[in-house]
């Protein structure tokens, strides 16, 4: 899965020594970040909801974890055993359109967006101060703005944002930056239907000026961007990448 923009700008070995991990990390945009950071000589490790998921994961490089991220024991196991961290990119989440006005959905969808990334990034502090390293949270376009359909995922992405700005400005004395990447309308398999939907897939590629959906590798290389030397005076800035499509 490496990109051309991947293999083009960033040297093979750039992450080289280094442990990644990713949760939410066996499609899509995890997975791309994941296969990046192995690219670049990582190892990686991913986060996957069940046995088969971590099996298809464990195919790819990728050293699985099966795990609920809402599962404080389980994520206190995960960094327990991982070793020495340099990277923790929180990507896993969830949507649930329409039905987020159910009380019991929408605080299952701020419980995987918000808080599992609360709870991990605290819990790997004292690691990643260790190695001066970096905290990746995945947003949202919609920190920004809102939506009638998915008010807890608009909510929980927001406050994504606030989060990483405060766990910024708290972690900078131990050497551990925190970024966040807002990403577009990207063409996953979570987001294929509408993809395939002219009706609903021509109004995105029109709003969009770059006039296309995103791809997961174009995601993957801004979280190497963030976790690189390159970046080294960045904390507590969300990086957008979507084409263009919220400036409009």
């Amino acid at each position: 899965m490496t990109s051309e923009g991947l293999s083009a700008t960033w040297r093979p070995d750039l992450f080289s020594g280094k442990h990644v991990v990713v949760t939410g990390a066996t499609s899509g945009i995890g997975l791309a970040i994941a296969m990046a950071f192995a690219a670049l000589g990582a190892r990686v490790t991913g986060t996957a909801t069940n046995a088969t998921k971590a099996e298809a994961l464990g195919t790819k490089g990728i050293a699985p974890f099966v795990a609920d991220v809402t599962d404080e024991m389980a994520m206190k196991r995960l960094i327990e055993t991982c070793g020495d961290l340099d990277v923790l990119v929180n990507n896993a989440g969830m949507v649930r359109r329409v039905e987020e006005f159910q009380w019991d959905t929408f605080q299952k969808v701020m419980d995987v967006n918000l808080n599992a990334t609360a709870r991990l990034s605290f819990l790997s502090r004292e690691k990643l101060a260790a190695r001066k390293g970096a905290i990746i949270n995945i947003a949202s376009m919609l920190s920004t703005f809102g939506d009638p359909l998915v008010p807890a995922y608009a909510a929980s992405k927001g406050a994504v944002t606030q989060l990483t700005k405060s766990l910024a400005i708290a972690y900078a004395a131990d050497g551990v930056r925190v970024n966040a990447i807002a990403p577009g309308w990207i063409a996953t398999p979570l987001t294929q239907p509408l993809v395939e939907n002219a009706e609903r897939s021509g109004p995105i590629v029109g709003r969009t000026p770059m006039a296309r959906w995103g791809k997961p590798d174009e995601i993957a290389e801004g979280a190497v961007f963030l976790a690189s030397p390159a970046a080294r005076f960045m904390t507590g800035a969300t990086l957008t990448i979507d084409g263009g499509y919220s400036i409009r």
